[in-house]
Formats: structure tokens, C-alpha cells, sequence
């Protein structure tokens, strides 16, 4: 079955939990400066870790009988980080292959999507790309995930509208199914100022193939859930066409998240009732976790969803 027909057919779909916090606080495996976890799987124990966080996650999916998206951890991987960091085009390619063997190993539906990410920091909005520049940008790896043969296309925390748009542009010539999912802070706007109807309305109306849905990641879901709550925002257009959360377990900004030097939890079980409040506003679809989150966050959700 495709990713399309599964997202049409099915209520939930169950997405991974953290990957980045685990592997570093869990195995000692650090981001790389460069590609962040894209190189992983060439350190020692890397595919063995990730592949362990990933069965968590699938063999949760398997006990709510959940389809499940696993997505690359490529957010970095991008052409002109991959070739300063000394690598190349391989590292997207193996990244995809390591998931697939995964898959193979399963019986469980397991669908794969090339994470993709903006040039800048999505949490600053810096080295933000005009529309032009960014499909020019973005095109090498996501045709480099057109030939890996993942099963769509997931551009994570977009914080900005035209880079937005040309990464939709540099996805749809793939012709692969898409999702983006933007960076939200509370006052129901993208770092760049603007709207989720607003951006959703752009991308929608400057492609031809426009994305599954849209969704948000890194952020708590009480946040998300104010950000949904403003006039501007509660639209028929959002409500048809924005459907996930990665979520956060605090509400502390990213920033924060990432520079404490302790794991900052919440409960699993008042997440997962955050993340299910949500379906007060929109059909939610695609839920998992992002920041703070481990195998009992995700499992809480599925349970929580599956109610």
C-alpha cells in the first residue's frame, strides 16, 4: 500500500519519538557540528542504537495496530553541509537503506520519509532562502531520496514562508507524496510572522502537487493548542489541511530544550492528553514525539489516540 492510500484510509498514524536526545543522553553519541545525526551510522554502535529506538517504536505501533512513519535523520543532511563535513551524496542514500532493512525485518506496515530541513536555523529563522533559491537548495537531496526510494517527503520545523514554498516546489518535481511541517510559536505564526492559514493557503496555491497535509513539530502540544485557537487561524482551510504533532514533552522554547543540561520531562500520560486535546480543533492524524520523548511518551499517545 502507498503512503497516500495509508494516510487516506487510516485515523492515526503513529510517527517515531526522540531519536537525537536519546542517542546522546542514552548511548553518548553527540550531534555532529555539521550534519547533526546524519552520521550516525558510521560510528560505532550507530546502527545498533538507532535501530533499537526505532523497534521501540515499531513494536508500539505493532501493540495499537498503528501504521507507523519512520523518518531519516537527515534534517542536516543537506548538499552543502554534506560536502563540508566530508562526506557525500552516499550518506542520504545509506541513511535510507539502514531503514528499509528495518522495514524488511518487520511485519508491521512501516512507511519511510526523507527528512529534509531549512538551510539556516529553524529556531532563529536565520539564512532564510527567497523561493528561487530555496527549490535550487533543496532539489539534491530530495531527488537523492527520489532514487533511495523512501516513501515521501517530510520537511521538518520550516520556520519561513518562501523557503517553505521552494522546498514544496523542490519536492513536488520528485513527484513523491510531501508533508510540511512548520516551525509555531504561540502566537499562532511561524518565526517569519506568518499565519498557519496563511501559509498553508500560499503553499497550497503555488504548487501543482501540493503537500499530504501540514503539521508542526518541536513544540508542546498546549502550544500548538493556543496557536490553533486564534481567529486567524481557525479556518475550514487549517481544519482540512493541518493534521500532526511531533511533540515536545515541555513548553520550554527549543533553545532551552536543547542547552539544559538535564532531560526535561513531562508525564507521558498529561502529553498524550495534551496531544488528544488537540482533536478539539483539528482532525489529527499523524501524531509522535519530538524533544523529550521516549518509548513511554509514544505509547501513552497511541493509547490515548487509539480511545
Amino acid at each position: 500500500m502507498s503512503f497516500v492510500s495509508c494516510y487516506k484510509r487510516s485515523s492515526i498514524i503513529l510517527m517515531e519519538g526522540a531519536l537525537g536526545e536519546r542517542l546522546k543522553r542514552e548511548y553518548n553519541m553527540p550531534f555532529n557540528d555539521i550534519v547533526a545525526l546524519a552520521d550516525i551510522i558510521y560510528r560505532k554502535g550507530g546502527k545498533e542504537a538507532l535501530a533499537e529506538l526505532w523497534n521501540q517504536y515499531i513494536d508500539i505501533a505493532q501493540k495499537y495496530n498503528l501504521p507507523f512513519i519512520a523518518t531519516t535523520p537527515t534534517r542536516r543532511a543537506n548538499k552543502e553541509r554534506v560536502f563540508r563535513a566530508g562526506f557525500s551524496e552516499t550518506i542520504v542514500l545509506d541513511n535510507v537503506s539502514l531503514l528499509k532493512q528495518l522495514r524488511d525485518t518487520s511485519d508491521h506496515e512501516i512507511y519511510i520519509g526523507g527528512l529534509m530541513g531549512c538551510k539556516g536555523d529553524a529556531y532563529k529563522a536565520t539564512e532564510i532562502l527567497q523561493v528561487d533559491e530555496a527549490q535550487e537548495f533543496h532539489s539534491w537531496q530530495a531527488d537523492l531520496f527520489m532514487k533511495a526510494g523512501v516513501d515521501f517527503l517530510f520537511a521538518g520545523i520550516m520556520p519561513s514562508l518562501s523557503e517553505a514554498i521552494g522546498m514544496a516546489k523542490a519536492m513536488e518535481q520528485t513527484v513523491l507524496p510531501y508533508i510540511i511541517s512548520f516551525m509555531l510559536g504561540d502566537n499562532g505564526k511561524l518565526p517569519d510572522g506568518t499565519t498557519i492559514n496563511d501559509a498553508i493557503l500560499q503553499i497550497d496555491n503555488s504548487v501543482n502537487q501540493k503537500p499530504v497535509c501540514y503539521m508542526t513539530n518541536c513544540i508542546h502540544p498546549t502550544i500548538l493548542f493556543k496557536a490553533l485557537s486564534y481567529d486567524f487561524n481557525k479556518t475550514p482551510l487549517v481544519k482540512s489541511r493541518f493534521h500532526g504533532i511531533q511533540a515536545n514533552t515541555s513548553a520550554l522554547s527549543p533553545e532551552e530544550l536543547d542547552n539544559s543540561a538535564e532531560l526535561i520531562c513531562s508525564n507521558p500520560i498529561e502529553l498524550a492528553w495534551a496531544v488528544s486535546k488537540l482533536r478539539e480543533l483539528i482532525s489529527l492524524k499523524i501524531a509522535g514525539g519530538c524533544c523529550g520523548t521516549d518509548n513511554t511518551h509514544i505509547d501513552q499517545i497511541a493509547l490515548h489516540l487509539r480511545q
